[in-house]
């Protein structure tokens, strides 16, 4: 009889995902439209002037195929680091590098903007009192956030393409 019973909830489950036809897959095909891929392969991201930026920048234009550029994407991305909590003067202390960006992506064939918003990433690492060790953990946190904030910033931007497609 449970048997029975589980075999009708399957039945009647798998019947109701067949009415499931407003998904589709982000990376998907729409028809001769192209794909949310291709539009992304199509963004000149503008150069930027610190480390962390040209990490992000770098995240970004991961996998583009260098082609037709039809959108401009204006960055903005700011550091900061933040003290989170001293242990002692001889156990060493813990760090937060925060960053942000301000972005906007503009189609170049209207000159409107497609989506514009702002993201974060922040990345916590200990300090050890060692100069080296200081500092390289400092250069590891800030490309994990660059890469975290560029990640963030290629679904977004991917979401609001998927979007505009309809």
């Amino acid at each position: 009889m449970l048997k029975r019973l589980g075999q009708v909830v399957l039945i009647v489950g798998i019947c109701g995902l067949g009415g499931c036809t407003g998904f589709k897959p982000l990376y998907g095909t729409s028809g001769s439209s192209g794909s949310v891929a291709t539009d992304i392969s199509a963004i000149s991201v503008d150069e930027q002037h610190t480390r962390v930026g040209q990490i992000v920048r770098n995240e970004l234009l991961d996998g583009s195929r260098p082609g037709q550029v039809r959108f401009a994407l204006k960055l903005q991305v700011t550091e900061k680091a933040i003290d989170v909590a001293t242990l002692s003067t001889t156990l060493g202390s813990r760090r937060r590098i925060a960053l942000t960006a301000h972005y906007e992506l503009i189609d170049l064939t209207t000159g409107k903007s497609v989506t514009s918003g702002d993201s974060f990433s922040n990345v916590e690492f200990n300090l050890i009192n060692q100069p080296v060790a200081d500092l390289q953990a400092a250069d590891d946190a800030r490309g994990r956030a660059g890469r975290e904030l560029g990640q963030d910033l290629r679904l977004r931007i991917a979401t609001s393409l998927s979007a505009a497609r309809g």
